[in-house]
């Protein structure tokens, strides 16, 4: 997927509407994504588009601009097409009353039909969390849940201004198990401030006493310059890229050792979990939202931020609360900006895509998928591969690539062979390229 900062601001809410249009002539599948921004306190590491307030009346305000959106957007979708996934993020999801989660989820439902056996997760934080919460997300149709930890150390909590006992995760994974969720995930962050090797390994055992089903290990992304409070993090408190890479590879051989299988570059899960067996079948899927077994569906997704996708178009809504209401107001769907792909874009999204899903390229396979000759068509890309096979990170072969046990930590840096977008790093030493994504 091109990122974000590549989406043009030209694109117009009527060229989305008559994409809208145009691919609602399929049946293909939905998955719907709702970005719910408030927080009650800024974490300093988030990268993520939040609205900090402690005045619980804005949720009831923010579920009736979804109810507007939902509305134009489900006047456009064809009645057969189902929704099999469904995903509550944030900001904090359960910023929302017990409720009012009911409500959302009724809300779904009235616009859209969703499949008997959909996928319905939620992102939670535990600190400001009840087991009626949880009863409202079982009774609002959500089955899996992601609870937000990053680390258990009480020095890291209080350098990024997130102090959570360890019990609050404890207690949220009981609630969840009693009240019938299929399955619990654990949010973890590396490269935050005093992390270390021990301690980060402290903090794998405590965590995998909680036999979560899969878990998440999300690379600290330092942008200080786009999220302000970044700049509150003391530099001096930073691991180096060496200890961070020696804290990821620590975790990849806990985790596998502890029967996880790695998913792709950031997912752990157990063995027979969904996300293993469509990676050993080869049916593994990657988006904006992350790993998914849910292939060919189209993202529609609702609130400020969010970004949709369809197959030849992405489009982001208004950043910022007030024009996100405004438009809706007028009656607009709140398109701030997109991409349209090209041809070539979608080729490379799928050779992207499977790389970082099957940790592999079949060159013959590639051909007859894309309808390209696909060594003739990434001649440049391939012949860049040389160095990292010289460095171990990939073997090749006659008629394909294979990504190293090394090369899976730097799977992203392999990847970026064929983005165009990053084709202006390509010139810059290979260590600085490494660390720079570490």
């Amino acid at each position: 997927d091109p990122p974000a900062v590549h989406f043009k601001p030209e694109l117009s809410a009527q060229r989305v509407l008559d994409s809208l249009r145009e691919n609602n002539r399929t049946t293909r599948d939905i998955s719907l994504y709702f970005h719910l921004p408030f927080c009650r306190s800024l974490c300093w590491y988030c990268g993520c588009s939040t609205v900090i307030t402690r005045n619980q009346s804005q949720s009831a305000v923010y579920l009736r601009y979804l109810a507007k959106e939902m509305a134009i957007v489900s006047r456009l979708t064809n009645p057969r097409r189902k929704v099999t996934q469904i995903h509550l993020g944030g900001g904090t999801p359960s910023f929302l009353l017990p409720d009012e989660i009911r409500q959302l989820g009724r809300m779904v439902r009235e616009n859209f039909q969703v499949a008997p056996d959909a996928e319905s997760g939620v992102e939670v934080d535990p600190r400001r969390f009840t087991r009626e919460h949880v009863e409202a997300l079982r009774e609002a149709g959500h089955n899996r849940m992601s609870i937000g930890v990053q680390d258990i150390d009480p020095q890291v909590q209080a350098a990024i201004n997130r102090i959570q006992p360890f019990e609050l995760s404890q207690q949220a994974a009981a609630w969840a198990r009693a009240c019938g969720f299929q399955s619990i995930s654990i949010d973890l962050i590396y490269g935050l401030p005093h992390q270390t090797v021990d301690s980060f390994a402290h903090t794998l055992d405590r965590i995998l006493t909680l036999q979560p089903d899969r878990l998440a290990l999300f690379s600290y992304a330092h942008v200080p310059w786009i999220k302000p409070a970044q700049k509150l993090l003391k530099p001096e408190a930073m691991p180096s890229p060496e200890t961070k890479f020696a804290i990821f590879k620590l975790a990849v051989e806990k985790l596998t050792d502890e029967g996880y299988a790695y998913i792709g570059m950031d997912h752990f899960a157990k063995r027979g979990d969904e996300l293993e067996v469509a990676q050993r079948e080869g049916k593994l899927q990657r988006n904006f939202q992350g790993y998914s077994t849910r292939a060919g569906a189209d993202i529609h997704a609702f609130g400020m931020t969010s970004i949709s996708q369809t197959p030849d178009i992405y489009w982001q809504n208004e950043k910022l609360l007030k024009p996100y209401y405004d438009r809706l107001d007028a009656g607009e769907l709140p398109v701030a900006c997109g991409y349209v792909l090209n041809p070539d874009d979608q080729v490379r999204r799928e050779t992207i895509m499977r790389l970082m899903c099957d940790m592999k390229l079949d060159y013959p396979a590639m051909s007859r998928s894309l309808g390209i000759d696909f060594p003739d068509y990434f001649a440049q890309e391939l012949a860049g591969l040389t160095n990292l096979a010289q460095d171990g990170l990939v073997e090749i072969n006659g008629h394909g690539m294979k990504v190293t046990p090394s090369g899976r930590l730097l799977i992203r840096n392999i990847a970026m062979c064929f983005d165009p977008h990053v084709a202006a790093q390509a010139g810059a030493p290979r260590e600085g390229v490494y660390s720079r994504t570490i």
